[in-house]
């Protein structure tokens, strides 16, 4: 079985571990560990008659929900198949401009939406290597003050940046909307940064009809094998897309999960009150270990290591059935940097204490 290029490939992990996939504790996938919510699971079950008929193709009741939340229009939302779907369609018109600005290292899928339909692409690398004697904000700063300097006229950010987790000076990216013919930005973390929100654009979707932004409802909410995600932009454009795409993308399962999940208030609370502190107690476990993880706004951190990567993912998944992401995918990041998800504060110990077992045998 080949080596994935994204994480949650429990098959080729249990392959490689020679156990059942249920064995395996994944830190590979950015996966909120306290989902699915349970409201979820009974609005499945509740709405499991609606299988028999097809689904609405506006997905009225969804828009209205998301419309309440947002404070805006419902005809400025188009539900998909995951972010991943929406992130096609945003590629289709990103193609059609000159050149496509984008930060690297950067999520996989985002290069293979953007060569699907033959995009010029403008790679704008981070200076990792600086950042270890700049703050990382620094280095997105200055990033994208090239970018602010560039001749291209799409560009395709996300917020908080995958893999690095930092968040976007939301400011300086505003500056850049009166700039670019397209801006898409990718927010499928930023549920996770903080209650109110703060650092999304969403509010300045309706000032600029070259803004796009697309949200993930399957991270935060532990969904992604129900596939929901949801784009904002300019009523026309998701019409356009709208009419690029199948007429019934999303299930009906998933839109009242959906709409389930994102008002449940208590699921959403418990969230934000786990994460920070085990988030820090990741981040400290590591650095005492010798790694260098970078901080992080989001569930996962990025982590630089002296080992070969692929060696300590082989070993972990033999000797303790763990899953980590290699950064392979991410050509500037190479065989010494793997990411992992911040889990539950017992599952985050159950890994520090495997890397405790397999670094010193690698690092000899």
């Amino acid at each position: 079985m080949n080596r994935p290029r994204h994480g949650g490939n429990l098959l080729w992990a249990a392959d490689v571990a020679g156990c059942s996939p249920n064995s395996i504790l994944d830190f590979s996938a950015s996966i909120n560990p306290w989902g699915p919510p349970p409201s979820a699971i009974a609005a499945i079950q509740t709405h499991l008659g609606t299988l028999t008929s097809y689904p609405d193709p506006s997905y009225r009741s969804i828009c209205q929900v998301l419309s309440k939340i947002h404070q805006l229009p419902s005809d400025w939302f188009l539900p998909g198949n995951g972010s991943a779907e929406l992130l096609t369609w945003a590629c289709r018109d990103l193609a059609q401009l000159s050149e496509t600005g984008l930060l690297t290292p950067a999520f996989a899928d985002y290069q293979r939406a953007l060569q699907a339909f033959q995009a010029q692409l403008h790679p704008f690398a981070l200076d990792l290597k600086a950042a270890w004697d700049l703050p990382l904000d620094d280095v997105l700063t200055l990033t994208l003050k090239r970018v602010s300097q560039s001749a291209i006229s799409g560009l395709l950010l996300n917020s908080p940046h995958n893999p690095t987790g930092q968040l976007l000076n939301s400011q300086q990216v505003e500056s850049l909307l009166d700039r670019f013919e397209l801006v898409v930005i990718d927010e499928a973390f930023m549920d996770f940064v903080s209650p109110d929100g703060s650092g999304s654009l969403i509010p300045k979707v309706q000032d600029f009809p070259n803004l796009v932004i697309l949200r993930s409802l399957t991270k935060f909410y532990s969904l992604p094998g129900l596939r929901l995600g949801y784009a904002i932009g300019h009523p026309d454009r998701l019409r356009r897309w709208q009419q690029w795409r199948d007429p019934w993308s999303v299930n009906s399962l998933a839109i009242a999960a959906g709409i389930a999940v994102l008002q449940d208030q208590a699921f959403q609370d418990q969230t934000w009150q786990w994460l920070s502190p085990a988030r820090a107690q990741l981040w400290t476990g590591l650095k005492e270990l010798g790694c260098y993880p970078w901080p992080s706004v989001a569930n996962f951190l990025l982590v630089a290591t002296d080992v070969f990567v692929p060696m300590l993912q082989e070993q972990l998944l033999k000797r303790h059935q763990i899953l980590i992401r290699d950064c392979l995918s991410f050509p500037e990041l190479g065989p010494h940097y793997f990411r992992v998800a911040v889990r539950t504060p017992a599952d985050n110990q159950q890994l520090l204490t495997a890397l405790a077992d397999c670094l010193p045998s690698l690092s000899a």
